[in-house]
């Protein structure tokens, strides 16, 4: 019989483990429990078999809980490598399990524990070893360790053995008379080590007799050194996105045990040409990409005592936008906070996040300093392109005002900042208390400003563009846009991408409609919106010449922009032979008439539909993804036209990663804004076509919508600006209301 792991089925041992002495439990928290178990072992990269998946499905299905909870244990059951009884008088007894004892050198192997619970204890279970633990080895010049530690004590212990509590993991126990743990073990030598484990809930729970601790004989497969040979499309070194799982699912390394610049919240990680990969002997399964611009390709390898020494894989790229001018950039991602690392860098290095821009192939990416950590992060500011920036692939350091006072007014992004501390300032909470005053002071030192993840705080329950509804106003995304709007050069964008596309975009096109030109960027807020990879929302600027930063935002704050998932681009927009960001992105007609719009659509979906995908929410992620603008079950998306917020006209085009051009015949009879979006996947900027130079006006109901919206956003960021900014704050706001009054009254019966 070939040597199993973790989920090897010992049949003799099982009989420590069976349901049949267990006692009764009731199904439904025991299911809620499992269930946590299985997101908890998702996460970790170890996943329970499909066919224990099924089992435990079936089983909770049952109609006689008794059976039901019978089954799931017996699911369970052949993982385990401890069960641990506490009685009725809180002692703890243990013995082993039937999972099989086998590591992997240099990674953690995790095993469930069964915990008998007749004392309803709701403490931490701890698991503890003589074996467990780091040995400080003090190299040439460091200090005395403060004991004396011999060769024998380096040789013990070698390994780290805990109880798994973090989240979706409880810290303690639940109660409840049956439930399951995570024992992960991670061994740091190759070959049989044996281990002492013992349990307890608290002190003096330990039973006597030596009964609370099993010994264990692990065997660790040594790790194998890899050396990767990755190239781009041109046959060049590069960077790639691997995600590497044995015939187990695991992944590699696990996530439980990375460190920077290996992310533990990702299942891939970024590796460039000549670096390398630990992997123990086995069957494994590697996917390489390089982000949406490109194809993903599984690759199938096997290690063993004799190799392979080099592993060569090479990226197949679909479209490089590039090539036509259009360079993708992503303006907000973070190096600390939300799922980052917290210590011992508060935060990750800009070396690290390099890597993720590099691996998903950004032309350009802010990193955004913000709330959490921003004194230590704040240290990478330096009004300049970081110096590990490339030809190809530029990141700065910018700042998101989140976590600051005016947090509650909407989350701004500012970009191309001169200097990143507030007039007067010394601490974050000297700052203004809403948010016109810090639009005001960005731009007059030259950046481009905006708002964030625009969508938070201005839900609506249905999902017409534009929704009529009033929103609450009342979270952190462009709730004070509707304000800062009518204050000249105050605002230049408002970003989508990361939260639903009804939200973001209502309120923008509401202004739209009423002659305002902000502009519309694409962003990920990684990792705290989403902490997959960067760049799942995208910015694709037109860059004449040479790339870098500072002509990347004039792109992003003339307009020469679209937003896109990555894997769905519309390049070249014009009117009238007028591309999108130039001119203005104006067209001017003597009288109402005809115009043509063109535009170069290119996208990519799979061959086959993601019906898991196509039937989520609109509000539920991926909010953004052409997978939700397929056509039925065809290869096919929409292109549509719009002009004032209205789809007017809608070709269906193949999304086979080819280049088509598109264009579209339309009658303009009074002033209007022109854009093209295939949604919810890829949105353009708009073209302002001016009929006999009147401004656009083009819905009363707009104007009446922006007015009421003033009021309520009022009733919301009152409360929270502080009593010496709060006369200032109303006075703009009263200005607001007046600028949509004169409006309303523009628009006339529209």
């Amino acid at each position: 019989m070939p040597m199993l792991r973790f989920f090897t089925v010992l049949l003799p041992a099982i009989a420590l483990c069976a349901a049949s002495d267990s006692p009764s439990v009731p199904l439904q928290p025991l299911a809620q429990q499992v269930r946590r178990l299985e997101d908890a072992l998702n996460y970790l990269g170890q996943p329970l078999p499909a066919k224990t998946r099924d089992a435990i499905n079936a089983a909770i299905a049952m109609p006689r809980e008794e059976m039901a909870v019978e089954e799931i244990q017996q699911a369970l059951d052949p993982f385990v490598i401890a069960r641990v009884d506490i009685n009725a008088e809180s002692r703890v007894k243990v013995e082993r399990g039937p999972a099989e004892a086998s590591l992997v050198q240099g990674g953690s192997r995790f095993f469930l524990v069964k915990v008998i619970n007749l004392a309803n204890v709701t403490s931490p279970l701890v698991a503890s070893s003589p074996n467990s633990g780091r040995v400080f080895i003090p190299s040439t010049g460091d200090p005395a360790p403060k004991m004396v530690l011999t060769q024998a004590d380096v040789r013990d212990r070698w390994a780290e053995i805990s109880i798994y509590n973090r989240p979706p993991m409880e810290k303690s126990l639940s109660g409840l008379a049956i439930e399951y743990q995570i024992l992960e073990v991670y061994s740091r030598d190759a070959g049989q080590r044996s281990a002492d484990i013992s349990f307890n809930a608290g002190q003096g729970t330990q039973d006597i007799g030596f009964r609370n601790d099993i010994l264990v004989l692990f065997r660790a497969e040594p790790s194998r050194k890899i050396k990767l040979h990755i190239t781009d499309e041109n046959g060049q070194p590069a960077m790639a996105s691997l995600t590497i799982r044995d015939r187990w699912n695991r992944l590699y390394p696990n996530p439980s045990k990375r460190l920077a610049p290996d992310f533990f919240f990702q299942p891939q990680i970024y590796r460039a040409d000549g670096e390398t990969i630990d992997l123990p002997p086995g069957y494994y399964t590697i996917k390489t990409t390089g982000g949406p611009e490109f194809r993903a390709h599984t690759n199938e390898f096997a290690v063993d005592s004799k190799g392979p020494d080099t592993l060569s894989l090479q990226l197949d790229r679909w479209i490089d936008p590039a090539k036509y001018g259009w360079y993708s950039g992503d303006h907000h991602v973070h190096a600390a906070g939300c799922s980052h690392y917290q210590n011992p860098a508060e935060g990750v290095l800009p070396k690290d996040m390099m890597r993720q821009l590099e691996g998903e192939n950004l032309n350009v990416g802010a990193v955004l300093t913000w709330g959490p950590d921003y004194y230590y992060q704040k240290q990478f500011f330096s009004g300049q392109d970081d110096p590990l920036s490339g030809r190809t692939c530029k990141m700065h350091y910018d700042l998101e005002v989140s976590g600051f006072p005016s947090s509650h007014a909407g989350h701004l992004v500012l970009l191309g900042l001169r200097n990143q501390d507030y007039p007067h300032t010394k601490k974050i909470e000297d700052w203004p208390t809403w948010d016109l005053p810090i639009l005001q002071w960005a731009k007059a030192q030259g950046a481009v400003a905006g708002f964030a993840h625009s969508g938070w705080g201005l839900q609506v329950s249905d999902h017409a563009l534009p929704s009529f509804e009033m929103p609450g106003f009342d979270g952190i995304g462009a709730n004070e846009y509707i304000v800062d709007v009518t204050e000249p050069h105050a605002v230049d964008f408002i970003s989508a991408g990361d939260t639903p596309p009804a939200w973001e975009l209502s309120i923008w096109y509401h202004t739209l409609n009423l002659g305002f030109r902000t502009r519309l960027a694409g962003e990920t807020d990684f990792p705290c919106i989403t902490d997959e990879r960067v760049g799942q929302g995208r910015s694709y600027v037109k860059v004449d010449g040479p790339l870098n930063y500072r002509s990347w935002l004039r792109g992003l704050e003339e307009g020469r922009t679209y937003v896109s998932d990555g894997r769905t681009h519309l390049m070249d927009f014009s009117v009238n032979g007028v591309e999108v960001g130039a001119r203005g992105s104006e067209v001017s007609l003597k009288s109402r008439g005809t115009v043509r719009a063109t535009v170069r659509v290119a996208a990519l979906l799979d061959s086959l539909p993601h019906p898991e995908i196509q039937k989520r929410p609109n509000d539920q992620e991926p909010y953004w993804t052409i997978e939700r603008a397929r056509i039925g079950d065809s290869r096919e998306i929409p292109v549509e036209l719009v002009v004032n917020g209205r789809a007017v006209a809608r070709k269906p085009v193949a999304a086979d990663g080819g280049v088509h051009d598109v264009m579209f015949d339309v009658p303009i009879e009074q002033s209007s804004w022109v854009a093209v979006r295939i949604m919810p996947a890829a949105h353009t900027n708009p073209i302002f076509v001016l009929v006999d130079g009147k401004p656009i006006r083009a819905s009363r109901a707009s104007a009446e919508w922006c007015l009421n919206a003033v009021h309520q956003c009022w009733t919301q960021k009152a409360p929270r600006i502080s009593g010496n900014q709060r006369a200032a704050a109303r006075a703009a706001y009263d200005h607001a209301e007046q600028v949509y009054k004169r409006l309303e009254e523009e628009c006339g019966a529209r």
